[in-house]
């Protein structure tokens, strides 16, 4: 069975940033109350001019130039996405287009905040198959089109940004296991629902005017967040045959540093063990583990040999854990 591994990862985030000192202008909330019930500081947000293909473009690109290899040998594209410009193209044509992978197969995944996880291990099966010898995988979001700016329940969670990596045959180490779940029966603990139906035959339903948004059940998703993030790791780790002890770190998927705590506890490891940088950014979504991933990277925090475990958990609902020695 051939090895997959990263050969190279990047990021892109938009220049704006919003506050938490700008959302209490605009919604009755504090600093102190985002913080200590979130973690978040701050989290950015695209511009106007700024599409979930531009995000994901300019992620592919610094991903493409870290694993020094040209968009011209990229069999696959797969871009994980629930924001994407249009429900067609998708978005990873797009970014073909963009970056002129002229030869690379390419398709969008929809998982939620677990999607890029999903694409990593679907690109991972096209490589070990021989259908790809080099695969890009992007996650990108531009979350802040699906919010509701005037609920503070919501709207102080989210961000925007793009993370990519290029996967590729490797010598050792490499992805270990995957493990992949849903839980489809919970999907109304979070969701985003357009809520007029759309039909040629009722005229009176010509003009939409409501837009859809993020809608959750806080208190239900915590729940099933840390129960569901807690087993994949327990899952992948045992796939592996690998020990708890034996983890260098986990990258979780960054939603709420109370998950992250609570998952950490729920695990027995230490929480100095997991990468963390939900204050910068908030919940990106898909591209949340994917921006993480490339900072505990750059950081020299994941050196040569060590184990990381990537786990998440979305809206589907659906979790997901992967084991990489680096």
């Amino acid at each position: 069975m051939v090895k997959v591994g990263i050969l190279g990862l990047g990021r892109y985030l938009p220049s704006k940033k919003l506050t938490n000192s700008d959302l209490e202008k605009m919604v009755d909330t504090s600093d102190e109350w985002i913080r200590t019930r979130t973690g978040i500081k701050e989290r950015r947000i695209a511009a106007l001019h700024e599409k979930t293909s531009d995000l994901a473009t300019k992620a592919a690109l610094s991903a493409l130039r870290d694993a020094k290899i040209s968009a011209e040998k990229i069999d696959l594209i797969v871009v994980a996405t629930i924001s994407p410009d249009s429900n067609f193209p998708s978005m990873a044509c797009k970014v073909q287009k963009a970056i002129r992978a002229h030869k690379a197969a390419a398709f969008d995944v929809s998982a939620a905040c677990s999607g890029y996880l999903f694409a990593l291990t679907t690109a991972k099966q096209y490589i070990q198959t021989g259908l790809a010898k080099r695969a890009l995988v992007i996650a990108a979001e531009r979350i802040s089109g699906l919010i509701d700016w005037k609920n503070r329940d919501t709207c102080v969670l989210f961000g925007d940004g793009a993370g990519a990596c290029v996967l590729g045959p490797v010598k050792s180490g490499g992805i270990l296991a995957d493990f992949l779940q849903a839980f489809g029966a919970q999907g109304d603990l979070m969701q985003v629902i357009a809520p007029e139906a759309r039909s040629p035959f009722h005229p009176a339903k010509a003009a939409y005017t409501q837009l859809p948004y993020v809608q959750m059940k806080g208190q239900e998703l915590f729940k099933v967040a840390v129960n569901s993030m807690a087993d994949a790791v327990e899952k992948v780790l045992k796939k592996a045959k690998i020990k708890k002890t034996q983890v260098d770190w986990i990258v979780p998927h960054q939603a709420n540093d109370r998950i992250i705590s609570a998952v950490a506890n729920k695990l027995g490891v230490p929480k100095k063990k997991i990468f963390i940088n939900i204050d910068k950014y908030g919940n990106m979504s898909a591209a949340s583990i994917a921006v993480a991933l490339y900072e505990a990277k750059k950081s020299k925090k994941i050196k040569k040999g060590d184990k990381v475990v990537l786990v998440t958990f979305g809206a589907g609902l659906v979790s997901a854990a992967n084991l990489i020695k680096w």
